[in-house]
């Protein structure tokens, strides 16, 4: 049967449980969280904005670094019906807090060291250890037209505007790629699990769609990083085996004229 709503997908995080989802830095160390604990986390996501009375429709803004944490606060504010309003973390403190006021949000998940002058509530990414112990918590109903997210986005000129994105807005890019994956599955199974190294912010669709819905598909893990520097992509792409790299054409530029230097000078 057709979906309804994106949160169907976290069938797939109950098959996967025991597969890393993502990996990501903290300081330096890397964390590595499994499916079982990103949904779990996101469960107890949810609980907080149960107990802080954010439901169905309300709107919280995801502003930071790409993290296990940013997932599981996108996924849990899904689970509670809540629509995600997500940011640039390179954005200027004041367009977040003109975004905040223009949504009217009801609560900041953010990097430690972003802030509002103004918000409800906040809770950095850094302190999701601290979250409530989950409970049974019935996932919001949501149709095909209910909001997931309100993306901020704009052309070379002019204010970015907000971009109202729905379930069915995401379905109908994601219900395709899942039949088609079907297919394919039995050969996957030879290189399991696939790995995606996303360069892209959670706040851009392709990022999320390559982070957030492609790779459960699969039990894939994503791996986030902060350097954009050609020597340390091609260090992580080999240290962590990578299977599909996430990025930007500038990006695929540099990685290209590197590659060609390391071969010149003999050290690929």
């Amino acid at each position: 049967m057709p979906r309804t709503s994106v949160t169907e997908y976290l069938s797939y995080f109950s098959r996967y449980q025991r597969d890393h989802a993502c990996v990501f830095p903290r300081g330096y160390r890397t964390i590595r969280w499994s499916y079982g604990e990103l949904l779990a986390s996101a469960q107890r996501f949810a609980t907080l904005l149960e107990d802080r009375g954010v439901g169905k429709g309300d709107r919280i803004m995801l502003w930071g670094a790409n993290c296990g944490e940013w997932l599981a606060a996108f996924w849990g504010a899904l689970l509670q019906g809540a629509v995600v309003v997500p940011m640039d973390r390179t954005a200027a403190p004041e367009f977040a807090a003109r975004v905040y006021e223009q949504v009217g949000a009801k609560m900041l998940a953010s990097s430690r060291g972003l802030a509002l002058a103004k918000e409800d509530f906040s809770l950095h990414f850094e302190d999701f250890s601290s979250l409530p112990s989950s409970r049974w918590l019935t996932p919001a109903a949501s149709s095909n037209d209910d909001a997931v997210q309100i993306v901020f986005t704009s052309g070379t000129t002019g204010e970015p505007k907000g971009v109202v994105i729905t379930h069915a807005n995401i379905l109908a890019n994601l219900e395709p790629i899942e039949r088609e994956i079907q297919k394919y599955l039995r050969y996957e199974r030879i290189f399991h699990p696939l790995r995606f190294l996303n360069l892209l912010p959670l706040s851009h669709v392709f990022g999320q769609f390559m982070a957030v819905f492609v790779p459960p598909l699969i039990g894939g893990t994503v791996l986030f990083q902060d350097s954009l520097n050609p020597r340390e992509i091609i260090a992580a792409i080999r240290r962590e085996r990578i299977s599909v790299l996430v990025a930007v054409p500038r990006v695929m530029e540099s990685l290209k004229q590197k590659l060609e230097q390391l071969q010149r000078q003999r050290r690929w």
